[in-house]
C-alpha cells in the first residue's frame, strides 16, 4: 500500500510576510503591520507563547525516558490503538512514508514516534523525540501543543512556528478524547513538509483521532462487567533522578506523590548510588569495591558506607534503599545515562544542550571515570558523524569542544564558502595549531 503523505501539494506560504510579522511580535511590537494577515489560531498561540516567556530557540525538556517512559506507555491508554494508528496513517513501508507520526499524552509529552526513518533522525536534532514535552507552554506554537490547548485539530507551517529550530517543518495534530467523559487522553500528529499541513492531511489526522475514540468505546462495550477500564488515567511507577552532570555533590530528585523532594549526596554516596543506577542488574560486593575504590578487595571499606547511606536514604527516600546480594537500587535513572539516550535518538541538540558537564568531575572511582569517558567520546563522535553545522558550532561554544580540532575542520568543510563564521573558526584552528 502506498503512503498518502507523498502526493503534491497545492497552495503556497507567504513565509516572508509571516517571518517580518513574527520578528515584530519578539521585538514587543503587539500591533506591527502584518501581524493581522496571519492566521488567528496561529496569531494568537504566538501571543499566547510570548506572554509565558517561551524561548524562541529553546528546547523541550525530556520528561519521560527509560524504564519510567515504559512504564508509563504500557498503561497509557492510546497503547491499545496504536495498531489503528499505524493502519490509517502509516500504511505499507513506513521507513519512507514521508512524514513522522507522533502519538502524545494530553501534557504534551510524545510517547511514541514512527514513520520516515530520515525524517525521524532530523526531527530528533529539535528535540521531536519520545518522553519529550511538545506542550504550548514548553515550545510555543506547534500543531501538538496547540492542539491539546485548544482542543481541536490545528495545522502550523513552516514560519507559523513559534520556535525557530521547529519553522523547517510543517505538522497536523487532533486531540483524543475520552468517548464516555470528554477528557482528554493526548493527541496524534504528523510531521514533515508542506504536504503534512495539507487539506487532506487535516481531514485524514481528524478521522484517525475519532476512529480511535470509536475504537476506545468497542473495548469498553466488550469489556462489560469484567472490572477492566480501557482509558483510564495511565500509571507509572514513579523514578528517581540522579544528577551527576558538572557537579561536585550529586543530587538525587525523589517523587513524592503529586511533588517531588531533592536530596544532596556526599562524593563517596554519590559514587555508590551512580554505580548501582547504571548496573540495574545488581553488583556483587566486591565488584562495587572495585568500581568504587579500584580495589574488589575493599568490601571492609565498603561496607560501613553502605550502612551509612542506607540510613541517609530510609529516612528521605525509603523506596531507594539498595537491596543486598547483590547490591542493586530501583528505579533510579541518571542525567549521564540520558545524554546517551537522547544521542541514541537523534536528539544531538537535545543532548548537547542537556550536558552540563563530566559526571561527577572530582571522582577517581574507576566506574565513575569510564561513564564519564563513555558519555564524552559518545557525545563527540555522535555530533562528528551526524550532527548538523548549528549544532556543532554549539558543540565548538563548550569547554568539552572548545579547543576539538577535528570539529572545527569538519564545520569549515560544512560551511558555505562566503560565511562570515569561517574567519572565526579559521582563526581558532591556527591558534590551536600554533600550541600543539
Amino acid at each position: 500500500m502506498s503512503s498518502p503523505w507523498l502526493v503534491p501539494t497545492s497552495g503556497s506560504i507567504e513565509r516572508d510576510e509571516i517571518e517580518r510579522a513574527y520578528g515584530a511580535l519578539l521585538a514587543g511590537d503587539a500591533a506591527a503591520s502584518g501581524l493581522e494577515r496571519v492566521r488567528p489560531v496561529v496569531r494568537e498561540s504566538w501571543t499566547r507563547s510570548v506572554d509565558r516567556r517561551v524561548h524562541a530557540e529553546g528546547l523541550p525538556e525530556l520528561e519521560l525516558s527509560g524504564d519510567a517512559l515504559e512504564a508509563y506507555r504500557a498503561g497509557h491508554p492510546l497503547s491499545a490503538t496504536l495498531s489503528l494508528i499505524r493502519t490509517l496513517l502509516l500504511p505499507g513501508a513506513s521507513d519512507d512514508a514521508g512524514v513522522v507520526v507522533a502519538v502524545g499524552d494530553a501534557a504534551g509529552r510524545l510517547l511514541w514516534i514512527e514513520g520516515d526513518r530520515m525524517l525521524r533522525s532530523r526531527a530528533g536534532d529539535m528535540g521531536f523525540v519520545e518522553g519529550a514535552n511538545w506542550s504550548e507552554e514548553r515550545v510555543g506554537t506547534a500543531a501538538p501543543g496547540t492542539a491539546l490547548a485548544l482542543g481541536r485539530s490545528v495545522q502550523v507551517r513552516g514560519a507559523e512556528h513559534f520556535n525557530r529550530f521547529v519553522q523547517p517543518w510543517s505538522c497536523t495534530a487532533a486531540p483524543v478524547r475520552d468517548p464516555e467523559t470528554g477528557t482528554l487522553l493526548g493527541v496524534i500528529d504528523v510531521t514533515g513538509g508542506n504536504e503534512a499541513a495539507s487539506a487532506p492531511a487535516q481531514m485524514l489526522v481528524d478521522a484517525t483521532a475519532r476512529a480511535v475514540e470509536g475504537e476506545l468505546l468497542v473495548a469498553r462495550l466488550r469489556e462489560g462487567s469484567s472490572g477492566k477500564r480501557t482509558g483510564q488515567r495511565a500509571s507509572s511507577t514513579p523514578c528517581a533522578t540522579l544528577s551527576v552532570l558538572g557537579r561536585d555533590r550529586a543530587v538525587l530528585t525523589v517523587p513524592s506523590g503529586d511533588a517531588e523532594h531533592s536530596v544532596e549526596l556526599g562524593l563517596r554516596h554519590a559514587e555508590i548510588v551512580l554505580m548501582l543506577a547504571t548496573h540495574r542488574q545488581g553488583l556483587t560486593a566486591e565488584r562495587l569495591a572495585e568500581l568504587v575504590y579500584g580495589d574488589p578487595s575493599a568490601v571492609a571499606t565498603l561496607r560501613p558506607e553502605m550502612v551509612r547511606l542506607r540510613r541517609l536514604l530510609a529516612a528521605s527516600a525509603p523506596d531507594l534503599v539498595p537491596e543486598s546480594r547483590p547490591y542493586r537500587i530501583s528505579a533510579v535513572e541518571t542525567d549521564a545515562q540520558q545524554i546517551l539516550a537522547l544521542l541514541d535518538r537523534g536528539a544531538h541538540r537535545v543532548a548537547l544542550a542537556a550536558f552540563r558537564g563530566d559526571a561527577l568531575p572530582d571522582s577517581v572511582a574507576p566506574g565513575v571515570e569510564e561513564l564519564r569517558e563513555r558519555v564524552r567520546t559518545s557525545l563527540r563522535e555522535t555530533l562528528l558523524g551526524e550532527a548538523g553545522v548549528d549544532v556543532l558550532l554549539s558543540y565548538l561554544d563548550t569547554d568539552v569542544g572548545a579547543d576539538d580540532a577535528d570539529a572545527m575542520r569538519q564545520v569549515l568543510r560544512m560551511l558555505p564558502p562566503r560565511s562570515p563564521r569561517r574567519a572565526g573558526l579559521v582563526a581558532r584552528l591556527e591558534s590551536f595549531d600554533r600550541h600543539v
